[in-house]
């Protein structure tokens, strides 16, 4: 790593309701993509880290989980997660979607941001399909209950007023040293990266047939002498009725997830992969420590 003395490097936490499209944002940011997206809420799970350069500038991205209120084990543990994620980052960005709001988990998100004294940074996202009034009306309505520094209306999937974004975040990070190589785009291992992958695939595939409890576990990542990768995953279900449901009908719901899986896995790694995927019961996976630290997750109590 360079010694530039005109370097600069600097956190930034990423945060919002479910689903409000911080994953996008910050793949975007990176400019290619290091978290997993999906429709479905509440998908990110661990603090992923993407890592975008900006110039003489190494934006470090805090990726955090949806903040809601936690009824669970994992859920507790999301929350914490993200709360985590924000503590002396040097700066917050709240992201927010003006469509759909989720009012109930926004408002108490901003009030507790109100309390805190990092710097902060409001992102409505969605401009491209948001109606443009009542965006304001809402812009306007979060700048009075917290003291932003800056607003910026956004589409974190067609890449509308990002490059702004991106210029403003630079401009704030501290003078110092790089902290990841300039290649690095992500602190997450490819272990945990093809997991994270597969578990996006499920999400996309069989939506709401398959509830929100599912995990991908990593069982082994190993480079064969071809220089192929050849990965094993656990995919574990709560109940015995969801795992003919990821099967499907003679293994073609798991053929088609794990064939989508390898492809986007063999275009961000660069090389072939092999992936093998087999389903697991187990009721009580959400209240098992090591599923939790794979996820890079506190168990806590």
């Amino acid at each position: 790593m360079s010694q530039d003395t005109n370097q600069k490097c600097g956190v930034v936490a990423v945060i919002g309701a479910p689903n409000a499209g911080k994953s996008t944002l910050v793949n975007n940011l990176v400019g290619q993509k290091v978290a997993i997206t999906s429709a479905k809420a509440q998908t990110t799970r661990a603090r992923l880290m993407g890592i975008a350069l900006h110039d003489q500038v190494q934006i470090i991205l805090v990726d955090t989980p949806g903040i809601f209120a936690p009824k669970r084990r994992l859920d507790r543990a999301m929350v914490s997660a993200a709360w985590e994620g924000a503590q002396e980052a040097d700066a917050i960005v709240l992201m927010v979607d003006p469509i759909k709001q989720r009012r109930h988990e926004m408002i108490p998100l901003v009030e507790a941001m109100a309390k805190r004294p990092e710097r902060k940074i409001l992102v409505l996202n969605k401009v491209d399909k948001a109606v443009k009034e009542p965006m304001l009306a809402l812009a306007q309505e979060l700048n009075d209950q917290v003291a932003f520094e800056e607003v910026f209306f956004v589409s974190a999937l067609t890449g509308d007023g990002m490059g702004e974004l991106k210029d403003h975040l630079a401009g704030m990070m501290p003078k110092g040293v790089w902290h990841y190589p300039e290649e690095q785009v992500s602190d997450a291992s490819e272990r945990l990266l093809a997991a994270e992958i597969t578990r996006e695939q499920l999400y996309q595939q069989l939506h709401d047939e398959l509830p929100y409890d599912s995990a991908v576990r990593p069982e082994s990542y190993t480079q064969r002498k071809d220089g192929s990768i050849e990965v094993r995953q656990q995919i574990v279900v709560g109940r015995e009725s969801q795992k003919p449901i990821v099967l499907g009908k003679g293994g073609s719901m798991i053929k088609s997830i794990g064939a989508a899986a390898r492809k986007e896995l063999a275009e961000v790694l660069g090389v072939k992969v092999h992936l093998f995927l087999h389903v697991k019961v187990d009721e009580n996976w959400a209240d098992d420590k090591e599923i939790f630290e794979e996820m890079g997750l506190d168990f806590g109590r």
